[in-house]
């Protein structure tokens, strides 16, 4: 079938890289891996970040036109009209203005995939935006959900006959190599075997990334001052001074690799020994998987969509989010006990492939749309 993508917070081909643009290709790749056509809608950026109203508004009318425009050059034989409109990620700052009325005024399914209904947000700045995710929930036929966490509000909000698909986040080119004990990523540090080298990777911007990165510097020095260990940080951004002030405490044990590309990065993954990440307000983190699927165990924060990735106690583990003391002592549970990291590390590997591969999301995928289109499924 002819897929229309659409998202909203980022489009696939923008110029910043980020785990949301990479959902974002990595969705369009699955779709075409079942056989699909699949081209991008629109590149119009619905993200409202402050809570202005105004600018709320004036999206929504940039929308709501261009979705006009759309609508009038597949009827007019312009462009051929889509079979169904994906758009992934809509939540109450980066709604979607697009698809529900493309695919209303077309009689072609709708599906969101990676939203979340906040009802909190039904007041304040952000209270029509969130009606308007509310509303595009209400018309989609089918709701992909990466997130376990997001379902119970999503539920209620559902048309009668929607389907609600549970899919796991998933990543490309599994499997990964293996694993070398002499890795090329310890020679660059100048870390001899016996020093465990961490892994951090994430943007450095204001926010929760900040947050992130600050637990990260506070749990390292809660740690036993005879506890030995290195960290490399993959990530830049605006706010690195800020990150580097956050572990400057640490001296020479953390160094700073600046944004690195997907090959550098599989290094790292391939090299490093732990992956600590306190992921506060994460979805799910494709950091945490990817290091995953190359056989590093995770120690990361319990939230969102986390626990459904990294199986606490079996692939990594997990403290509250937020919590200092409990993700010290989990990272200082494994740089203690090389077994325990080397017998996670292989848990996660198997269990990565096993499950979070692009082909197996492909099937599930395929399926699910396949039944959208069922003729006794299709609108007048």
């Amino acid at each position: 079938m002819r897929i229309a993508f659409y998202a909203p917070l980022k489009a696939p081909d923008a110029p910043t890289p980020s785990g949301d643009r990479r959902m974002a290709r990595l969705l369009m790749a699955a779709l075409r891996a079942g056989g699909h056509e699949v081209f991008l809608a629109s590149r119009l950026r619905s993200r409202d970040g402050e809570g202005d109203p105004a600018r709320q508004g004036r999206i929504a009318s940039c929308g709501a036109r261009y979705a006009e425009r759309f609508v009038a050059c597949c009827e007019s034989g312009r462009i051929a009209a889509p079979d169904l409109w994906f758009t992934y990620h809509l939540y109450y700052k980066a709604p979607d203005h697009i698809g529900p009325r493309v695919a209303e005024r077309l009689g072609i399914p709708y599906v969101a995939a990676e939203a979340s209904n906040a009802p909190k947000r039904a007041e304040g700045p952000w209270a029509a935006s969130h009606r308007r995710v509310v509303d595009a929930l209400g018309r989609a036929d089918l709701v992909v959900g990466f997130n376990s966490r997001d379902k119970a509000c999503l539920l209620p909000v559902l048309k009668p006959g929607s389907t609600y698909l549970d899919l796991k986040p998933f990543v490309d080119g599994l499997p990964y190599p293996e694993r070398r004990a002499a890795s090329v990523l310890r020679s660059e540090l100048g870390v001899g075997n016996g020093i465990p080298v961490l892994l951090a990777v994430g943007m450095m911007r204001p926010g929760v990334k900040i947050a992130s990165y600050r637990l990260l510097a506070e749990a390292l020095s809660a740690l036993p001052p005879a506890r030995r260990w290195t960290l490399a940080i993959a990530g830049d951004g605006p706010a690195r001074a800020e990150v580097e002030q956050a572990f400057k405490a640490h001296g020479d044990r953390v160094r700073f690799l600046g944004a690195v590309g997907p090959e550098r990065l599989m290094e790292l993954y391939l090299g490093a020994d732990i992956l600590a990440w306190p992921a506060i307000n994460e979805a799910y983190g494709m950091a945490l998987l990817e290091a995953q699927a190359a056989g590093l165990p995770v120690v990361a924060g319990d939230t969102g969509g986390v626990p459904d990735i990294v199986a606490d106690g079996e692939t990594g583990l997990l403290s509250p989010e937020g919590d200092v003391a409990g993700f010290a002592a989990n990272l200082d549970r494994l740089l203690e006990d090389p077994g325990l990291v080397r017998c996670m590390g292989e848990a996660a590997r198997t269990k990565a492939n096993r499950l979070h591969s692009l082909e197996a999301a492909a099937v599930r995928l395929d399926a699910a749309l396949g039944d959208l289109l069922r003729p006794e499924r299709m609108r007048p």
